[in-house]
């Protein structure tokens, strides 16, 4: 979704070194195990509570991760897509996979409401992937809440970017202009840079996050920087409430498997929280 900051950082900046000491202005990193396959959960696993998931963009970068990880763990989840046909074929075939189709530039509100109704939890990854769908992340995540909020369920989970706090907003129309404690290359070089590249879009999620923070649901956004694909490695570091320095890339994979491990987290709850390496 955010093709967005690193053309310099990936000029000027080593990769983002890991450490292992605890900071006053980030979360220590964390340290898990990839998600095992569908075809190797352990009997210890399969014993775990399973979740009714939603996801909105399990086509994306992010959600298709989304999707494979949590099909894997052995969760119910409902894949609501534009196009059934972009799916893989896992999805086709899994048994505990549910399809929802479903346009967010023309919301159905009541298949928007089946999609979401008896969801432990609801996860977006919405994103445009043409300049005519500029404006769907903020008006999709209004249907999305909407629906959540006809049917009585609660946890909204969406895909965010890092930068956007600089974007004026109709609650913010003064915002700062560089983001405090990000470091020099993003306040002054990859930061402006993806506002100019992205544009309307870097607007359309500003906007999104605006609408969250006055909605009646127990959401969480989710920023992410430079989405690459690479390996699934179970260590990054996160922010919870403000920002993460130097934060330049994440992975797809842990990306998503962040974004399944704060459903369950009651201090991610009306929070902006951070991932990168």
């Amino acid at each position: 979704m955010f093709l967005l900051l690193a053309v310099a950082s990936l000029a000027l900046t080593p990769r983002a070194r890991l450490t292992h000491r605890h900071s006053t202005t980030e979360e220590p990193h964390v340290h898990v195990s990839p998600i095992s396959p569908i075809s190797q959960i352990s009997e210890t696993e399969k014993g775990k509570p399973r979740m009714k998931l939603t996801i909105f963009g399990p086509t994306g970068r992010v959600g298709q991760h989304v999707l494979a990880q949590a099909t894997a763990a052995g969760h119910h989840v409902t894949a609501v897509v534009r196009n059934p046909g972009k799916l893989g074929a896992d999805a086709h075939t899994a048994p505990n996979v549910r399809i929802v189709t479903a346009d967010l530039s023309e919301p159905d509100p009541g298949a928007l409401e089946s999609a979401v109704d008896g969801a432990d939890a609801v996860l977006s990854g919405l994103g445009p992937r043409k300049k005519a769908e500029h404006g769907i992340v903020s008006s999709g995540t209004r249907a999305i809440a909407d629906a959540i909020q006809a049917v009585g369920a609660r946890r909204l989970i969406v895909v965010s970017g890092v930068g956007v706090s600089t974007v004026p907003t109709p609650s913010r129309p003064h915002p700062p202009k560089r983001e405090p404690g990000v470091g020099p290359v993003m306040q002054y070089l990859t930061t402006p840079l993806a506002k100019r590249v992205l544009g309307h879009h870097f607007v359309d999620v500003a906007l999104m996050e605006d609408f969250l923070h006055g909605c009646d649901a127990d959401w969480t956004a989710m920023r992410v920087p430079l989405i690459v694909d690479k390996p699934q490695t179970g260590t990054y570091r996160t922010a919870y409430g403000h920002n993460l320095r130097a934060a330049f890339r994440i992975g797809q994979a842990d990306a998503a498997q962040f974004m399944l491990q704060l459903i369950d987290q009651r201090q991610a709850v009306g929070k902006i929280v951070t991932i990168a390496y």
